[in-house]
């Protein structure tokens, strides 16, 4: 499975990174590719290019706050969910997601 995300927490320092690199390490272990986004007080990093949104199977925006872009993904099955969801239990999040991909 191809996976693009968004972090982003209210104060766009730790959680979002903390976030991102649990979604990263979650997604290989279990065989994906994954790019992820942050945005946070010091902007957007690691932007997601138009070739990796197109290529995504999946969307995953763990966010506290409005996301800039949501635009993108526009016919894009998008998963929305809290940070605290993707720091407690990322590996959870994408096993779920997977099964409901499979199961269509």
């Amino acid at each position: 499975m191809k996976i693009v995300g968004i972090t982003a927490c209210t104060a766009g320092i730790a959680h979002t990174y903390i976030a991102k690199e649990k979604l990263i390490i979650a997604a290989e272990s279990l065989g994906h590719s994954i790019h992820v986004e942050t945005q946070g007080s010091i902007g957007i990093e690691d932007p997601l290019k138009s070739s990796d949104i197109a290529d995504a199977d999946i969307v995953i925006i763990a966010a506290d706050i409005g996301i800039n872009g949501m635009e993108r993904f526009i016919n894009k099955p998008v998963v929305e969910v809290p940070i605290s969801t993707v720091v407690k239990s990322p590996k959870m999040l994408i096993q779920k997601i997977q099964e409901k991909i499979n199961s269509h």
